[in-house]
């Protein structure tokens, strides 16, 4: 299931003091106002090249830009705001497409079908609070994990379900967004409810719509999604213990491993500099 510092720079004189030696001066030289300038932009000049350079073997679908296949209905990882999508994924994707010097495009798109588009080289990456999974790594790369999700059970008020357990044993019908995680785990026989016991939505909210509808007996769905439906609609509530948790990371074309290492770079950089947690905080308040 969808803002940030920049390099430091620093004037060197040596060259100056070096320069006034070599004209037999007594004392170094003094640099010129405009002398400093050249100096300054020479120094900007030559750094812009070497990036230039650097990102010269990053291809992506279409030049100058940087692709982003998403699902925005997936707050507060990713979700309309009017006409512009905007959430954490909205946010980090435009960061790092900001240090690769693209233009980031973000495209909504059916959450089952990103990954097929990834792999067929329609879109450059797919970020969508996706998890990094055995089945996905078959088809794609995934970047290193950016933040952790948690897999929650939403169920209705005075549900006879109390804990996962209770879910488990019982006979009841789960609401899952078709392709998620929350898919994959509950379809399994041995650590979910099983194929026959599941109903796929093509987003979170038609499964929540469901469940208020009586229609299947719980949701299973990412932990910040769960609570903005709950918020967002009375007479739900979020079972205590969570399902699972797990990573997501960004996935990537498997054909793409130069635009893979610098996504992975502009994540490290993004995290040491705190500009992820920064993200995150603004979305998810850990002082709320």
């Amino acid at each position: 299931m969808k803002s940030f510092t920049r390099k430091l720079m620093s004037v060197i004189v040596a060259a100056s003091f070096c320069f006034g030696l070599a004209s037999c001066s007594k004392a170094p030289a003094a640099t010129s106002a405009s002398d400093a300038t050249t100096t300054v932009a020479e120094s900007k000049a030559s750094e812009s090249s070497a990036s230039s350079e650097a990102k010269a073997d990053v291809k992506t679908v279409s030049a100058g830009k940087l692709i982003m296949a998403t699902n925005a209905t997936f707050p507060p990882y990713e979700y309309h705001e009017g006409e512009k999508i905007v959430g954490i994924d909205a946010e980090i994707a435009k960061a790092i497409a900001d240090k690769l010097g693209l233009e980031l495009v973000i495209e909504d798109v059916a959450f089952d079908s990103i990954i097929a588009g990834v792999q067929a080289g329609k879109y450059d990456i797919g970020c969508a609070g996706m998890t990094v999974t055995e089945d996905r790594l078959k088809s794609v790369n995934f970047s290193t994990s950016y933040a952790t999700g948690i897999q929650s059970i939403i169920v209705k008020e005075g549900s006879p379900i109390k804990t996962i357990d209770d879910l488990l044993k019982g006979n009841y019908k789960v609401g899952v967004q078709s392709g998620t995680t929350g898919d994959i785990y509950m379809s399994d026989s041995e650590g979910g409810v099983g194929e026959n016991r599941i109903d796929r939505y093509n987003n979170g909210n038609d499964a929540v719509v469901a469940l208020k509808a009586g229609k299947v007996d719980a949701v299973c769905i990412d932990n910040e999604p769960a609570k903005a439906y709950v918020a967002a609609n009375s007479g739900l509530v979020i079972l205590e213990t969570p399902f699972t948790e797990e990573k997501y990371a960004i996935a990537i074309s498997k054909d793409n491993e130069a635009l893979l290492a610098a996504i992975n770079k502009a994540l490290d950089e993004l995290t040491k500099d705190g500009t992820i947690a920064k993200i995150i905080e603004k979305y998810i308040p850990t002082n709320k």
